[in-house]
């Protein structure tokens, strides 16, 4: 995130909070990036789209062996398309699942940060990131939460 961006958010929550009186609010923060860090789901799915990425490894070192093999510059243009094509192909696959995994352990992660702030009584959460200051910090909650 930018520091512009973080200076907009910024100053857009100030100017929220101005509107708002915070005598009875309960808030608390969250850290995001912790969380997503922290969860076994997270580095489960790394985990397997770096076995996948070596994969994409192997059909490098077999095309670079295939082509070595080979004089008629035909023959190495049809087998540079096909690799190509093949890594192509099995990239955005590995891309493809790794990015609907992520979104959904996203989503989870915001159900479990809405059901803690419902169960606690916080009327805002925010991200840590965004917050100045204050607000009760549930990141260790929620992150157990995400892993149960």
């Amino acid at each position: 995130m930018s520091i512009w961006t973080k200076l907009c958010v910024s100053l857009s929550c100030v100017l929220l909070f101005s509107q708002i009186s915070f005598a009875e609010c309960n808030i608390a923060v969250v850290d995001l990036q912790q969380v997503v860090n922290e969860s076994n789901q997270v580095k489960q799915f790394k985990s397997e789209r770096d076995r996948k990425i070596d994969e994409l490894s192997q059909i490098v070192k077999k095309a670079q062996c295939d082509i070595e093999k080979q004089s008629d510059m035909k023959i190495i243009l049809d087998l540079q398309d096909k690799y190509t094509n093949e890594f192509n192909c099995k990239k955005s696959e590995i891309d493809k699942a790794y990015e609907d995994k992520i979104g959904a352990i996203e989503c989870k992660i915001k159900n479990k940060i809405e059901e803690k702030a419902k169960c606690d009584g916080y009327d805002f959460v925010f991200a840590k990131s965004v917050a100045l200051y204050g607000g009760k910090d549930i990141t260790s909650d929620v992150s157990c939460m995400v892993n149960k």
